[in-house]
């Protein structure tokens, strides 16, 4: 008899309710690969636009989504030696590469996966995977970031920009991000040293300021919009500008000439090296997981309302998903 799994299903392209519950097949493993009891996942801006359309070339339906997995090794492939069964590990599933991490079992490639961190919870390194391994790639592949140097994070209380504040500041940068008023406080206890209210500043003009007409030596973009334009305006000599946001339409960069600018586009690819990095940092303190709510595998649709409303409804952090321990903790109301 074959063996089967739950899992939530995308059905169709569309709104939150897109998803469906249901018993599939648990995926056969191969001569290098690990089939992992997946105890907790979490939700991505990738998942959300995935759900609604925006790869419909890449992803055939149904699907199973989702790009973060912690969990339990439960079965290893012939070729594998790396791992044992019972073994804690996280990792990302290879993106558009097969079934996601929506699912009780997920079967992941060896060398995708690392070793969970040993202080922190399966919900809480769910939460992980695909942004630290996109942070990792931001700030220390593509923007070398340096030891005194200044970085303006775009975002900072969202799920990216909590973890991208603590690694430029594991990295000894100075960081300054934009965020709510309201989120101010939150920032600084992840020790931002500047914030800027995107709602009533314009961090053109508030940059100079802060850097006494230096600028910064990086921008990290997380939102999109006109941050690609206006970035140059901020930059120091040879500054660098690392963008993990689709970019909708053509942008005028001639600003960034003058500046010897360097722009870097980020479509992260995740491999064990990152994680390894991203543990060590984890198991040091500091870096420290930013959950914002927590929601069932079967609230998969509420999870994905929730991501897109964001600041919106208080929302700080990531949206994980607990598979086995089904916990629901929503966002303290604004």
């Amino acid at each position: 008899m074959t063996a089967t799994m739950k899992a939530m299903i995308l059905a169709r392209f569309g709104c939150y309710d897109a998803f469906e519950l249901r018993e599939v097949p648990v995926p056969p493993v191969g001569p290098r690969q690990v089939r992992v009891r997946v105890h907790a996942t979490a939700i991505n801006p990738l998942d959300y636009q995935i759900r609604r359309g925006d790869y419909v070339d890449h992803v055939p339906l149904p699907a199973i989504i989702g790009h973060d997995v912690s969990g339990v090794v439960e079965q290893t492939g012939a070729d594998v030696g790396e791992f044992d069964v019972g073994d804690e590990v996280y990792y990302t599933p290879r993106i558009f590469g097969g079934p996601g991490s929506y699912a009780e079992q997920h079967v992941a490639d060896v060398d995708l996966v690392a070793r969970k961190p040993r202080n922190i919870d399966h919900v809480e390194a769910a939460s992980l995977t695909l942004v630290g391994g996109t942070v990792w790639e931001a700030l220390v592949t593509r923007a070398q970031l340096a030891v005194g140097e200044t970085v303006l994070i775009h975002g900072g209380a969202g799920g990216v920009g909590t973890a991208a504040i603590q690694l430029a500041k594991a990295m000894g940068a100075r960081v300054i991000t934009t965020a709510r008023a309201s989120n101010h406080d939150f920032v600084r206890s992840l020790d931002a040293d500047e914030v800027i209210d995107y709602a009533t500043d314009d961090y053109v003009s508030a940059v100079p300021e802060l850097t006494d007409g230096r600028g910064v030596n990086v921008v990290f973009d997380t939102i999109g919009g006109d941050t690609l334009t206006k970035s140059p305006l901020i930059l120091a000599d040879a500054g660098r500008v690392v963008s993990i946001v689709d970019i909708a339409q053509p942008q005028n960069l001639i600003e960034a000439w003058g500046k010897n600018a360097a722009y870097h586009f980020v479509f992260t690819r995740q491999n064990r090296g990152k994680l390894d990095a991203l543990t060590t940092l984890v198991e040091r303190g500091l870096i420290k997981p930013v959950i914002g709510a927590v929601l069932p595998l079967d609230r998969i649709g509420d999870a994905h309302e929730l991501l897109e409303a964001g600041g919106a409804c208080g929302l700080r952090g990531k949206v994980a998903i607990d598979v086995i321990g089904q916990t629901v903790r929503l966002p303290a109301p604004l």
